[in-house]
């Protein structure tokens, strides 16, 4: 048994599109439930890195089919924290798509997150999990957060962020995404201005750790 007191710490996963809004309930749900009981793992920090590339040749990388991730990895880290070990999760560069040197160490918690627009997609990491949610959200809306992200965040031209949506981010959404939902077992419309499901969502989690204390 960990040091917590639990039996076994709950593997929560949260999947969706991009600009789903998915991390902004993922990080209500650990507001609600508090910080302190949740180790977060986001799947965007496990982009592979490629130094043998070039600039030019990783701005032409398909950053939206699942072999981009390092899920294998994710799927160690999981298991590590599952076992009460603490993990050292990566932090990515967006800007310059690469992995930096440092790292966020991760302690084993009573409940993980896992989240991420794929992470449904890969049948080892799925199984991990206790609680699957899918945040469903329109794409037009989901489009405009992630412009609006990309080119304040990220430091990318509109027509840039317009180009990868339409060559790999939208197709990939259709192939490997919207199939994914059918792993969930709570699906969210509209976000994290869902607040009935998202507080749904909490009282589960809470009901799960006492039942599992």
């Amino acid at each position: 048994m960990a040091e917590w007191g639990i039996k076994k710490p709950i593997v929560f996963g949260v999947a969706g599109g991009t600009g789903s809004g998915k991390t902004t309930v993922a990080r209500q749900i650990l507001d609600m439930v508090g910080a302190e009981q949740v180790a977060y793992l986001a799947h965007d920090a496990y982009y592979r890195d490629s130094p043998q590339l070039s600039w030019e040749e990783r701005l032409q990388m398909n950053y939206d089919h699942p072999s981009s991730l390092e899920t294998e990895l994710m799927h160690h880290h999981v298991e590590e924290l599952l076992a009460g070990h603490p993990v050292e999760m990566p932090v990515y560069d967006f800007t310059n798509h690469r992995r930096k040197m440092e790292t966020i160490h991760i302690l084993p918690s009573p409940i993980i997150i896992v989240e991420g627009i794929l992470v449904f997609t890969d049948k080892p990491l799925r199984e991990l999990m206790d609680v699957k949610i899918f945040v469903d959200t329109d794409a037009d809306v989901r489009f405009i957060r992630r412009l609006k992200r990309d080119v304040e965040d990220r430091g990318r031209s509109v027509e840039s962020v317009i180009k990868q949506y339409l060559n790999t981010v939208r197709p990939m959404h259709l192939e490997f995404v919207e199939p994914s939902k059918r792993h969930a077992d709570v699906i969210i419309p509209v976000g994290g201005r869902n607040q009935v499901a998202i507080h749904m969502v909490v009282s589960l989690l809470r009901e799960l750790l006492h039942d599992s204390g």
